[in-house]
């Protein structure tokens, strides 16, 4: 507790020392996941204030009062239903997470709230070791409930069968949750990247895609890997090996210093090459954390080349996805969760990419 009090307290600071430059005397944080990243308070009504001197005061009901004491021993806790409200008088020139914080809370809090968006999650974006350590675990159930369930994958089942054991196995395993909706997609579903299971039985001549996750302590894995039922057709291992190489591709590509278009083209070029540009819609990955989608974004939109966060830096969670996908056809998408490090991206999900045939 007290060593995730001290980690708690340097993020803390870390915000305030950005507040002096946007003329701020504090921040009302108002967004979960950003209350639980600054003072480790999971709940589903809490804010939290923090000054441009790193003193904070947390606010939170009668539910998780008990709890924010427990557990912000080192901050002042307010218990109150109107979280947002008791905080704001605290100080004089606030700033409010407007990305987050309604409109109707806005004008009820005082239009002369200063509006700031995204500074929470500027923090969040460089992981501590603590963070990558979460992710690891996080990615190890993900990658053992994939080899749990891959027996199971025949001709009969159903991507429903094969999506419920995923998710099964991996809380089996330890993990609180999926980290999100698994997508199981079989044959010609597999030209939608975000397919729902159904009941498709799968049948001999099949790619299967399976994209899915563990979610563990409140931190996200992510991983997509794509097989054959049966022995693939020339088409299906063709399309399976140039996803491959431009996974490799963007994955050699992160860095710290690397600008995110600057990876999402390392493995576009790849595909667009080989002709099949169009087929690939998506960006090609994205910060994972508390949350299964956070910044960066590794797509093909340029930031602003003075922008704070325009290039990678050192301990930041990404994936890295392609994806080819037909239409009436099928599809392939390989996706691995990993971190930059300053001498090489460090792979967190470490199943085969290799094609199974099964």
């Amino acid at each position: 507790m007290r060593n995730m009090t001290v980690t708690h307290a340097r993020r803390r600071e870390s915000l305030a020392a950005l507040l002096p430059a946007h003329e701020a005397d504090a921040i009302l944080v108002t967004r979960g996941v950003n209350v639980r990243y600054l003072t480790g308070l999971a709940s589903s009504n809490a804010a939290v204030l923090v000054r441009a001197d790193a003193r904070a005061t947390l606010a939170t009901d009668s539910r998780y009062a008990e709890t924010a004491r427990r557990s912000c021993s080192d901050i002042e806790v307010v218990e109150e239903r109107d979280v947002a409200g008791c905080l704001v008088v605290m100080a004089d020139r606030v700033a409010v997470e407007a990305h987050h914080m309604p409109v109707a809370d806005y004008f009820r809090l005082g239009e002369d709230l200063l509006r700031l968006s995204g500074l929470v999650e500027s923090v969040r974006r460089v992981k501590d070791e603590a963070e990558i350590d979460l992710l690891r675990d996080a990615c190890a159930i993900t990658d053992q409930a994939f080899a749990d369930v891959l027996p199971m994958l025949r001709p009969g089942v159903t991507e429903r069968d094969i999506a419920r054991a995923l998710e099964s196995r991996m809380i089996e395993l330890g993990a609180e949750k999926p980290a999100f909706d698994s997508i199981v997609a079989s044959g010609p579903n597999g030209s939608i990247p975000h397919h729902s299971p159904s009941g498709r039985p799968l049948e001999r001549g099949d790619l299967v895609t399976m994209d899915f996750g563990a979610l563990h302590e409140g931190y996200h894995a992510d991983m997509t890997r794509t097989v054959a039922i049966g022995e693939p057709a020339s088409w299906q291992r063709e399309l399976y090996d140039l996803v491959r190489a431009a996974q490799r591709a963007g994955r050699h590509a992160v860095r710290p210093g690397a600008a995110p278009h600057e990876v999402d083209a390392a493995a576009r070029e790849v595909i667009a090459q080989a002709g099949y540009g169009d087929y690939f819609g998506h960006g090609l990955g994205h910060g994972v954390g508390l949350e299964i989608h956070e910044v960066p974004f590794l797509s093909p939109l340029k930031p602003e080349p003075d922008h704070e966060h325009a290039r990678l830096e050192d301990r930041v969670p990404v994936t890295v996805e392609p994806g080819v996908y037909l239409p009436g056809r099928g599809g392939v998408r390989i996706e691995d969760t990993l971190v930059t490090r300053d001498d090489g991206p460090e792979l967190l999900t470490r199943t085969t990419k290799e094609l199974l045939v099964l």
